[in-house]
């Protein structure tokens, strides 16, 4: 169960590359505000695996905090973009 939680995180991780090509590229601002959005969903779903793994609860802490950071993060962008603040 183990290799299959660790095949899983590498695929997650490698997936994310794709992200940040998109969070590169994006042709409009919110393109690259949800890319970004989308890779700190992976990063938290690779935190909790590793939880998994090593039978740690302080993973799931942090990627608690970190899931809320995120949110917080891309709700201000968006609604910044949106009120005309944040120059696309």
């Amino acid at each position: 169960m183990t290799t299959f939680f660790w095949g899983l995180a590498i695929f997650l991780l490698l997936n994310a590359f794709a992200c940040l090509q998109r969070a590169r590229v994006g042709p409009t601002l919110m393109d690259r505000i949800l890319a970004v959005n989308v890779l700190a969903m992976k990063t938290l779903v690779v935190l909790v695996l590793l939880g998994f793994v090593f039978g740690r609860e302080i993973f799931f802490t942090v990627a608690f905090v970190y899931g809320l950071l995120s949110f917080g993060v891309s709700l201000a962008a968006s609604r910044l973009l949106e009120s005309g603040r944040l120059d696309p």
